[in-house]
Formats: structure tokens, sequence, C-alpha cells
């Protein structure tokens, strides 16, 4: 595991000085640049004694490969990574447990996407395997606008093996496909349940899809046959949250 990791971003920045300060090692700043929300970065920083350093923006592009970094870097320790013992506990937390899996989504920003739609739709974690999937990179978390330092994302080993100890825990697994029969809004999410979403292009694993309690699909009504990842994930997303305040 890496000894540190870069940051970058006014949104993830802003959420690790708030949240998690004592991961921050020394913070990087585009000289010259002046805003509120800036400042306040800047200002938690020194409160909790981290160094500040103001620098030309070439300094910063190298730092992140030319990311966009909005003016501020971070060198900071890794954050908490979660694993199948951690997914255990937070189901056990939760009576109606709200969870999304998502199996081998590849594309950094899509992930980050993705997190920050489900924080945002009260998701209690979200699922993905170590392998064939994004990881919890600074694009990523930047992309998800400080989510990704507030909802856990949980790495297993065996996704199928996952599903299946879910299942045993009581939770409903709704995967989504194209050759469903059901549409969202013609299915029951209001229990304890666990959203699938297949990768960009492929949808879900044969394997996955095997283990799903449920398959549905989403109504197009238009010429286009698919929708980006992240898309599809907020509108299922938001059906479950509207059935569960019913």
């Amino acid at each position: 595991m890496a000894q540190q990791e870069w940051l970058y971003g006014i949104h993830a920045l802003e959420s690790v000085v708030q949240r998690e300060p004592e991961r921050l090692i020394e913070l990087f700043v585009l000289k010259g640049r002046e805003d509120d929300r800036l400042l306040n970065i800047i200002n938690q920083a020194r409160r909790f004694g981290i160094a500040v350093q103001f620098c030309q923006r070439k300094t910063l592009d190298d730092k992140v490969d030319g990311a966009q970094h909005q003016g501020v870097v971070a060198r900071a320790k890794p954050g908490k990574q979660y694993n199948e013992n951690d997914l255990d506990t937070i189901v056990s937390q939760h009576g109606h447990p709200f969870l999304l899996i998502l199996d081998g989504v590849t594309d950094p920003h899509n992930l980050g996407a993705c997190l920050r739609t489900a924080e945002a739709a009260g998701v209690h974690a979200v699922v993905v395997p170590k392998d064939n999937s994004a990881a919890l990179t600074p694009t990523v978390r930047k992309v998800a606008s400080g989510a990704a330092d507030v909802i856990p994302l949980v790495q297993v080993t065996n996704l199928a093996r996952t599903i299946r100890d879910l299942q045993q825990a009581g939770v409903w697994i709704i995967g989504t496909a194209g050759e469903a029969k059901q549409s969202l809004y013609e299915c029951k999410l209001s229990g304890p349940v666990a959203l699938v979403m297949g990768a960009e292009g492929k949808g879900m694993r044969r394997l996955t899809r095997e283990h799903c309690d449920e398959l549905l699909k989403l109504p197009m009504a238009g010429t286009v046959t698919s929708l980006n990842v992240s898309v599809a994930t907020g509108v299922c997303l938001f059906e479950i949250v509207r059935q569960r305040a019913l």
C-alpha cells in the first residue's frame, strides 16, 4: 500500500480538511490565486499545523501529471480502505441497507460520478471488485466532489460470493440489464436492497447477472439505446429513494 497519495481539487480538499485533516501532510497552492473557498482550505490547514507552499502553475501541474487541480494540491496519507468485513458491519448497522454494486466500472470519471450520486441518494456503501474496476484515485476523488471521503468504497475479492453473502443477510439484489422484462418503475425497491450496475458498454458479467434476485431495465423512449453508467445509476438510485420514502 502506498505511504502517501496526491489529492487535488477544491471539493476534494475541502472534504478532507473538514473531515480528516490529520491525513494532510503538505498543501500546495497556486501563487496569486485568491478566493474564499481556497482561503478557507488554507486557513483550516494552517490551524492544524499543515505546511502551506505557494507555487507556480507548472509546479502544481507536474505534481498531478497535468490534471485539473483548480489551484490546490495536497500530499496526504492514504485514506481508509474498506473490505468484506467492513461491508458486513455496514449491513448489520442498518435495518434496511441501501447499497450500490458496480461490476467492472473501469472509467475513473464514471466511478467518481457514481460515488457522488450514491452519497447524495443516501447509499450506505458502494461495492466494487478489486480486479477489473477503477480504484479510488485522485481523479475519482475530484469527480466525486468530496463524496469519496464520506461514503465507503468497499473493494471485494469475489463479487459473486459477496452477493451471496448479502442475500443471506436479507438484502434483495436488483440487477440492471437491457434484456430484462420488468421496467425500473414496475419493481418494488423499498426494502433492504443492493442495486447492481454493469460496466460501460458491456453490462454486468454473466456470473453477476445469474446471482441477481431480479433484473430490471430503464424504459428507453428515444433512439438512444443506453445511458452512461453514472446517469443510469442516478436514475435508478433516486427511484429507490422515492420508494423508500413512501
